[in-house]
């Protein structure tokens, strides 16, 4: 960067530990810097950490000043109380198992395509003081071997995704989750796959699916809304996904409600497919609880199955996990959790 004429104002290191005296004075030297703008950003046990160990470098006045901003006092009060709960003593144990299909690519198993989800899990794990261990369940193994892992976790987690691999054994935990009381948590896909799986095996609409999956079923629950399908024919894609914030209006005395504990939500989404309006009436009848509707288009956000016959069994389409934050836990994890908790004492 010297060689081309960039000059750094401030380098911020990453290593194993915190830099020595001796090599901040060499790089200096050789990155003609000021000792004091090399600031150490060594390898922590909790990442989250990091931002006081760089207040600690006085990172935040060093960047006022290179701006020419006026110092000003910086609290992080809120944030060293979130690390003291972070590495206080736990008080619950329990196992989530979330089934997806993009664990497995090729050789390798990944954790990756998953990672708000992961974050969302632990934001909502320390205010519950709970330790939590995940079973990642590739969706398509055989639904025999996805039964047998599922044996004894807490709470089951169908999370996003797109196409048909691995669908089958998604809908295989879904019933599951259903069948044993299981807490059950869908995230886009997988609240519209717990749709399919009740039209088929609560409402009697055999072989029901998303039009994702089988274009040509008779029982289309799932499927492209009827004024997006001429974008999809000018191959006009981007078109035909509902992306970015929407807001929700949630029904009282709901699964939902008792999470979000209000009416007026707004969450995030990225999806293609919707709830089939047509078959509201008679999946609404075999017992399926809509509990949210968006307030554009009145489209179907969330289902969840009735308190009285289910612990805790809720599906979104949009995506919570996106909105958690480690000061901001989301609401549905948060519930989630204690619902899994719970579960492990029954």
């Amino acid at each position: 960067l010297n060689g081309m004429g960039i000059q750094p104002d401030i380098i911020i290191a990453r290593a194993a530990s915190f830099i020595d005296k001796r090599r901040r004075e060499r790089f200096a030297l050789f990155c003609n810097i000021e000792p004091e703008n090399i600031i150490s950003a060594p390898d922590l046990k909790e990442i989250y950490e990091l931002p006081l160990i760089l207040h600690q470098q006085n990172l935040s006045n060093i960047l006022l000043s290179k701006l020419k901003i006026k110092n000003k006092k910086i609290n992080l009060n809120k944030w060293k109380t979130l690390i003291q709960l972070i590495k206080a003593p736990k008080k619950h144990q329990i196992t989530l198992a979330i089934v997806g299909k993009y664990f497995s690519t090729g050789n390798y198993h990944l954790k990756d395509s998953y990672a708000a989800l992961f974050d969302a899990i632990n934001h909502a794990a320390w205010p519950n003081k709970t330790k939590i261990k995940i079973k990642e369940i590739d969706s398509e193994k055989s639904d025999r071997e996805i039964n047998k892992q599922l044996k004894g976790v807490n709470g089951i987690i169908v999370p996003i995704g797109w196409g048909k691999r691995g669908v089958n054994g998604m809908l295989s935990a879904i019933t599951f989750a259903r069948i044993n009381k299981i807490p059950y948590l869908g995230l886009c896909l997988g609240m519209q796959l717990a749709v399919v799986e009740f039209a088929r095996n609560i409402a009697g609409l055999d072989k029901a699916h998303t039009t994702e999956v089988n274009p040509k079923t008779k029982y289309p629950v799932i499927h492209i809304i009827p004024k997006q399908i001429r974008n999809l024919k000018s191959r006009a894609y981007g078109g035909t996904m509902r992306l970015g914030s929407w807001d929700c209006k949630v029904k009282k005395n709901t699964l939902a409600y008792d999470c979000y504990k209000k009416t007026d939500i707004s969450e995030r989404h990225r999806h293609r497919y919707e709830f089939n309006q047509k078959y509201l009436k008679i999946l609404k009848s075999k017992g399926l609880v809509i509990s949210g509707k968006s307030k554009k288009e009145n489209l179907v956000e969330i289902i969840e199955l009735s308190k009285k016959d289910h612990p805790f069994f809720i599906g979104t389409q949009g995506h919570p996990e996106y909105k958690s934050r480690p000061l901001n836990p989301h609401p549905i994890f948060l519930e989630f959790i204690k619902a899994a908790i719970k579960n492990k004492k029954v």
